[in-house]
């Protein structure tokens, strides 16, 4: 569900015309819905109170989906903390108002700089992904006087995801522990000053459509758990980690909701007393964030219609990289029997991967038309780059009738200082 519809023609960001966005913060830009994020938070937290209200469960929500800082607050106000893979992350989600005690730090190749920082922070948990880092972090938790709690995340050699590049659960990813040291390295950790260790982390893939490959991976992290447990090991908590996905298709078969998903959970954990944490990223804000973008021109050429517009693959990163399919549609509402016609969505970027889309069916365009690329909130402004030279896109959150530019366009101050010539070109 999200909050963006066509009012008297119109297309809207809830009560605000998204004309009235662009008209004050120009083109491209990122628009989030704050009704959105809201539902999405509620819907997924009430999903698991009503499938085992016994059961302690914790969200945090993966910032790497997007990190904006007016988004994270939004969540933040909906008790939703923040799944965590730098120092940087840390320190956003802590200047978002998220408490320490609601931060998990995820994620392959963490510094002893991050690991300090971390710990000094005062974090929930970290996921540990090795053998060098649980002995690196007992060794600086140990050197700073404290106890880290750590959860090891383990690899079930079960894969899923909508694409190649995000599924993270196989064997020959690079993420976690295999099952095979992973008993030896948690009683390793019992004994280790600096950690206190208190169960397992697992996580396959993003944009997962089917329960199974999940269930799988649940199954096989509860019967590990379970060995530890009966061999006197202390297992109290478990991360579940992501990976529901979202319907970029309007016509595409619908991801299992959230209730599906809690009850499965149950199905797996049943009788199992341990505290449960997930870290919903895409499913939360997928939905609830458009890039919003102008035609700067129209060319055709025997075979092909190209609508070119100001937004590029540096702006929204996922149909290059991923092959994404994003649904695309014209701000102004065309007309009952408007003609469509087979055109690709292309950006400025000089690369021939910078397209949005390839034979859509489109009305006709001209010259500064605005459009809108739909289920942008996850993955877009957070994957940005100022490739070519090209500023960052503002983004934009709206609540109610009430819009706020909660980041900037980048200036070109910022964008073209952030390098220097060395002292004997000067």
């Amino acid at each position: 569900m999200h909050h963006f519809d066509y009012i008297n023609g119109a297309l809207h960001a809830e009560h605000v015309p998204i004309a009235k966005i662009v008209a004050a913060v120009g083109t491209p830009v990122y628009v989030y819905s704050t009704a959105t994020l809201v539902r999405h938070a509620q819907v997924f937290q009430a999903a698991f109170a009503q499938a085992n209200p016994a059961r302690t469960i914790m969200v945090c929500f993966a910032m790497k989906a997007n990190s904006n800082r007016a988004v994270l607050a939004t969540l933040a106000a909906q008790g939703i903390g923040a799944d965590v893979v730098s120092e940087g992350e840390i320190r956003k989600a802590l200047l978002a108002g998220i408490p320490a005690q609601q931060i998990v730090f995820s994620g392959v190749g963490k510094t002893d700089d991050e690991l300090k920082f971390a710990v000094d922070a005062g974090i929930y948990q970290i996921n540990v992904e090795s053998e060098g880092e649980l002995h690196r972090l007992a060794k600086i938790a140990a050197h700073m006087g404290k106890t880290m709690p750590i959860v090891l995340r383990v690899n079930p050699d079960v894969g899923a995801g909508g694409h190649e590049k995000i599924t993270t659960g196989r064997d020959d990813n690079k993420f976690g522990v295999g099952f095979t040291e992973a008993k030896r390295l948690y009683t390793d950790a019992a004994q280790l000053p600096g950690v206190k260790i208190q169960g397992l982390a697992v996580h396959i893939g993003s944009q997962i459509f089917d329960l199974d490959p999940l269930a799988e991976a649940f199954t096989k992290l509860r019967g590990l758990a379970q060995e530890l447990r009966d061999a006197g090991l202390p297992i109290t908590h478990l991360d579940l980690g992501g990976g529901l996905g979202v319907p970029y298709e309007f016509d595409q078969t619908h991801p299992p909701e959230p209730a599906e998903y809690a009850q499965m959970v149950e199905r797996v954990f049943a009788g199992f007393d341990v505290q449960l944490a997930f870290e919903p990223g895409r499913m939360i804000v997928g939905n609830a964030g458009v890039l919003i973008t102008q035609v700067v021109d129209v060319k055709h050429r025997p075979n092909r219609r190209f609508i070119v517009v100001d937004a590029g693959m540096n702006d929204l990163m996922r149909p290059a990289m991923y092959e994404a399919f994003h649904h695309i549609q014209p701000v102004v509402q065309p007309v009952d029997g408007a003609t469509l016609s087979a055109a690709d969505v292309v950006g400025p970027v000089c690369e021939s991967s910078d397209v949005f889309a390839t034979d859509r069916m489109l009305p006709e365009a001209i010259e500064g038309d605005v459009y809108a690329i739909l289920t942008a909130g996850a993955y877009g402004a957070s994957m940005a780059s100022s490739y070519n030279q090209r500023r960052l896109a503002p983004e934009v959150l709206v609540n109610g009738d009430e819009f706020a530019t909660v980041r900037p366009r980048q200036s070109w101050d910022d964008l073209l200082g952030c390098d220097d010539m060395a002292a004997w070109q000067k």
